[in-house]
């Protein structure tokens, strides 16, 4: 599937490639992981974006191959559209230094349908974080599902060898698979604290004793 036909995956259903990597005409490298996720949903992926916001958190999400995660200056908890993720990880056996900056998913998609279908995409523009150069573009599209949701990653490179297709699509699988894992109980508990009304205390004062009750009674 090209960039330009991204709004396929809106369709219902599923494409005809949903986990793999194969090269199109023009040369490009083209990845598909399709992960299910129970207990989730399409906003907690979202929201996830919005909460890595140090390395300890990104390593939560595949903690061998994940080295460093950092965001530049317009990264905010809870907002991650326009701001650019600065990692280090394990593709394979190699370490890639990537700037991933986030768009929004209108500058690729129909979007008129999202909410009422349940559905959200997070979509990046790839590049080298050590120099000027764009290395490609990725799109995680979540839709929500009858036993939580799922999310058909997509990935387009510029020049990547096969070699790097493969082990691109075997950390994909691993660390989406992870954040099924540990999203499900992540977001009940820190969306629980943001929620959570502090409670008031409340100062018994000592009853007061009534006149009768100070006489002593004769007998």
């Amino acid at each position: 599937m090209r960039l330009e036909d991204v709004n396929q995956l809106l369709e219902p259903g599923y494409l005809a490639f949903e986990t793999g990597y194969t090269r199109l005409p023009d040369g490009q490298l083209y990845i598909a992981v399709l992960t299910r996720m129970p207990r989730c949903a399409a906003k907690m992926v979202d929201w996830w974006f919005g909460y890595a916001g140090d390395t300890k958190k990104y390593k939560l999400w595949h903690p061998t191959d994940h080295l460093v995660g950092d965001w530049d200056e317009h990264w905010k908890p809870g907002r991650y559209i326009g701001a650019s993720h600065l990692v280090h990880e394990y593709i394979g056996k190699e370490v890639c230094k990537l700037r991933i900056t986030f768009g929004e998913p209108s500058d690729f998609f129909e979007t008129s349908g999202f909410k009422a279908a349940g559905v959200k995409a997070v979509c990046g523009r790839v590049g080298a974080l050590d120099e000027d150069k764009q290395l490609g573009t990725l799109i995680h599209f979540v839709r929500d599902t009858k036993f939580g949701c799922e999310m058909r990653s997509r990935f387009w490179l510029f020049d990547a060898s096969d070699e790097f297709g493969r082990d691109l699509t075997t950390h994909c699988i691993q660390e989406m698979g992870n954040l099924a894992d540990l999203l499900p109980d992540l977001y009940a508990r820190e969306t629980r604290k943001k929620t959570k009304k502090p409670t008031k205390k409340t100062s018994k004062k000592p009853a007061k004793t009534t006149k009768k009750a100070k006489k002593k009674t004769r007998k």
